[in-house]
């Protein structure tokens, strides 16, 4: 569980998972929270949160989750010691 969230909050998981949770949870935002917006309605601040948090933790756990099997499939393969 350790190497998982080491793997999870390494700077290029972080930064990708900001990215997505930026455009996701814009639309997020738009579609949960649009119409009241526009008719003059208050932000529900839970929701907002809620709505930027979810994209992130999905990508920052697909991607270490995937980051983890890439290395253990590496690691299981074949390789070849150059004698015949």
């Amino acid at each position: 569980m350790t190497r998982f969230f080491r793997i999870a909050l390494s700077r290029h998981i972080v930064i990708n998972a900001l990215k997505v949770s930026v455009v996701v949870g814009s639309v997020l935002n738009l579609v949960n929270q649009g119409g009241s917006l526009l008719h003059g309605g208050t932000i529900s601040w839970l929701h907002l949160l809620l709505n930027y948090l979810v994209p992130y933790c999905v990508s920052s756990y697909s991607a270490a989750k995937n980051e983890i099997e890439l290395g253990e499939s590496n690691e299981c393969q074949f390789k070849p010691t150059g004698k015949h």
